[in-house]
């Protein structure tokens, strides 16, 4: 006996999975029971571990996503690890079609000597710690004086904000008390912020930028020697608005706490005995091609640590069929493909897993959109739903017991108490077995969530 309607897992709980997830549940041309399964014990992904913990109006988002989670039709299965409580093969016994949306796990490296120290981290790992995530390393060394951030994009922007911001104004977020205590006594003045190519080509948003003008305290400085081009020489609206903004910073003093933006500079050497102690820059311009070269020249920096934050890419998970040169799954049009290019039937993928690590939030919803497209039309021609194997039968002969949407209430009523107690909206819960404690137990009543209400 077949099941009435197609069930499908949802591998993921980010703005992308949580959309793909939507998709399914709106649209009438099949009728669909959808299984959200995440790692962790908790949603929404990078919008709750990546997003800046002073960016509130950018987790608000997750009011939203909130109501996805609420649907009827839709089960959120915490706590459940893919390659270790399920396997692909179980997933496909399982449900009529999978949806991998589980974003990109590894950073990119530098790839120079002595990115091995102590001291030397990826930006991502920094975020994770002050964001709360239960798999950051505890405590985050805040020792030195002086840190180099690699990286012309916002989260590099993130990070030197973070470390230089005073405390005290990050008091209101939902930062777990130990992160707000080590960046207290944090003994860092000084992030210098390296790009490999000029002020013009920065994926910095203006915005972002404008915000380091409002930090009280810290001096914004680009040294006089940096060659700026005049920002009425350049077409683009938004270039244009952040070369004034250099412009503006151009030859301003160091301070007691400063951001420092160095152009058309990249690693070649991490050095130090037992720790990080120099970085080795190495100075670039592009040639006739628009090749980026070295020129000849050097310098060495003196930083105690330095954080890369030159981008993400994805591991292979599960067995599916992997890019390894762009780091993402195959795929044409959101269908999981081998390397033939032949459809891995049931199998598709949405976000970052997909695309790679571009656009903000809201890309993600035209992302899913189109993967949910073709299951659609997959499924609408397959014959009808198919006999399938219990996950949860599964799950309990594994002896894993999954955190349900009952027990994500628990935890979120428990992370708006610890706040209330400090006079903050939230303090996340970081500790794992707290989490799973916390996510086995039945949330009394319904709790409407204030998560990121600034």
């Amino acid at each position: 006996m077949t099941e009435e309607f197609f069930r499908i897992a949802v591998v993921g709980t980010g703005p992308a999975g949580l959309y793909a997830a939507d998709e399914l549940v709106q649209q009438d041309r099949i009728p669909v029971r959808v299984d959200l399964i995440d790692r962790l014990c908790t949603p929404f992904g990078l919008v709750r571990y990546g997003v800046a913990p002073d960016h509130p109006r950018i987790k608000s988002v997750t009011g939203a996503l909130s109501t996805i989670l609420e649907h009827p039709l839709v089960r959120f299965l915490g706590g459940v690890e893919l390659g270790s409580d399920i396997g692909r093969s179980d997933l496909l016994a399982c449900y009529d079609a999978v949806v991998y949306a589980t974003g990109l796990a590894a950073d990119r490296p530098l790839g120079v000597p002595g990115e091995e120290l102590p001291g030397s981290h990826s930006a991502r790992e920094l975020v994770s710690w002050y964001s709360g995530h239960p798999d950051a390393a505890q405590p985050f060394s805040l020792d030195a004086e002086r840190v180099a951030v690699v990286g012309a994009g916002n989260v590099a922007l993130d990070v030197a904000r973070i470390l230089t911001k005073p405390a005290a104004a990050l008091s209101y977020t939902d930062m777990p008390e130990p992160v707000l205590a080590a960046l207290r006594a944090s003994a860092v003045r000084e992030v210098t912020v390296i790009a490999r190519r000029g002020p013009e080509h920065t994926r910095f948003t203006t915005k972002e930028l404008r915000e380091l003008d409002t930090l009280d305290g810290v001096s914004i400085r680009v040294p006089a020697d940096e060659t700026l081009p005049a920002s009425d020489t350049v077409a683009e609206r938004s270039v244009r608005a952040n070369l004034a903004l250099f412009e503006k910073w151009s030859g301003v003093p160091a301070g007691e706490r400063t951001i420092t933006f160095r152009f058309w500079r990249r690693p070649i050497e991490i050095r130090g005995e037992k720790a990080v102690r120099e970085l080795v820059l190495e100075h670039t311009a592009l040639d006739d091609t628009g090749q980026l070269v070295a020129t000849g020249g050097t310098e060495t920096l003196p930083v105690g640590v330095v954080l890369r934050s030159v981008g993400y890419h994805g591991m292979p998970i599960a067995g599916l069929p992997f890019d390894r040169s762009r780091g993402v799954v195959r795929q044409h049009a959101g269908r999981i493909v081998d390397e033939e290019g032949r459809a891995c039937s049931g199998e598709y993928v949405a976000g970052w897993l997909k695309r790679g690590p571009s656009g903000v939030i809201g890309t993600n919803r035209a992302d899913s959109a189109d993967t949910i497209a073709a299951l659609l039309d997959d499924l609408s021609t397959s014959g009808g739903p198919r006999a399938v194997r219990s996950l949860d039968d599964l799950l309990a002969r594994n002896g894993s017991r999954p955190v349900p949407l009952s027990g994500w209430r628990a935890i979120d009523s428990r992370e708006i108490a610890l706040g209330a107690e400090a006079g903050r909206d939230r303090i996340k819960i970081t500790d794992w077995s707290v989490l799973r404690t916390l996510g086995a137990h039945e949330a009394p009543t319904p709790v409407v969530s204030n998560y990121g209400r600034e």
